[in-house]
């Protein structure tokens, strides 16, 4: 079963800021909670020349079918990653700079940890912290889906080409390790609150086989894991609501403090909590680099 048409959900926006558009559509209900999202869109940007892109729990799947990007991580003393079309991004522990040299077309998907495991089928630690051509991961076969795609006459199309081929990998691949799952799944319910040594207890195993086997399947150890979640949920709770008082937020998101808060979000943004939220474009149009 296909997710209709009607699922779909448009999103435009014009201003001093730019223009873009944008279409999403759920994923087919059998790829459960593997696949997050589907998201096509167009934007030409004037206000800004860097994409800001923060350290997240999804691995996103570029389709490009615009310009080339440039992908910048300022902790390597390269810098820039150099122009890349179509990619896979790994769970990066940071952030992360997008440039692009024309208006952005193309199709993101973003991906669950263990969905990623099983649908590229390689252990996600050789991905960590790294970006790589869509094609040199997934050979001739992700070649051929980037032609389709490119060439689909509606979204629709595209994303029932999405569907059939990530229903295919699946059917091929082998599930994670049932520890892995239900760590995975028990930080993600707490959001990051439960600690590395309740969650091994919990599951019978040692921290140190529960972090390697993280390493492994997921890509980050579950301790970092942990700390992009609580993150995540404070970023969830600023979404669309008014701005609080920031110890407020840090508390519920269980912090130990603002000065706690203030240090995992400047690690995982590169920027203060308000800076963040003025750098934030409107109608999902992503955050200002600089």
């Amino acid at each position: 079963m296909t997710a209709p048409a009607a699922d779909l959900r448009i999103v435009q926006h014009s201003s001093e800021h730019g223009r873009w558009w944008a279409v999403f559509r759920p994923p087919d209900p059998r790829l459960g909670l593997h696949v997050r999202v589907y998201q096509g869109y167009r934007m030409t940007l004037t206000r800004y020349a860097r994409g800001l892109e923060v350290a997240s729990t999804d691995v996103p799947l570029i389709f490009n079918f615009g310009p080339a990007l440039r992908v910048i991580d300022p902790r390597r003393p390269e810098g820039e990653a150099g122009r890349i079309g179509s990619f896979v991004a790994g769970l990066f522990d940071s952030f992360v700079y997008t440039e692009s040299s024309g208006p952005m077309y193309g199709l993101q998907v973003n991906l669950s940890p263990l969905g990623a495991y099983r649908i590229l089928g390689l252990p996600m630690g050789e991905l960590t912290n790294r970006v790589v051509e869509v094609e040199d991961l997934l050979g001739a076969e992700g070649r051929r889906l980037l032609e389709r795609l490119a060439m689909a006459p509606s979204w629709e199309r595209r994303f029932a080409l999405l569907d059939a081929f990530f229903l295919s990998r699946l059917a091929a691949s082998d599930a994670p390790s049932a520890t892995v799952d239900g760590a995975w799944q028990r930080l993600a319910a707490t959001h990051g609150l439960l600690g590395i040594g309740s969650l091994a207890a919990e599951l019978g195993v040692s921290q140190r086989h529960l972090i390697a086997q993280f390493r492994a399947q997921v890509g980050l150890p579950p301790k970092t894991l942990a700390r992009i979640l609580r993150f995540k949920r404070a970023l969830d709770l600023l979404d669309g609501q008014p701005v609080r008082r920031w110890a407020e937020l840090a508390y519920d998101c269980g912090y130990y403090d603002q000065a706690h808060f203030n240090r995992d979000f400047r690690e995982f943004t590169g920027t203060t909590p308000s800076d963040f939220l003025t750098r934030r474009l409107p109608e999902g149009g992503g955050v200002a680099g600089d």
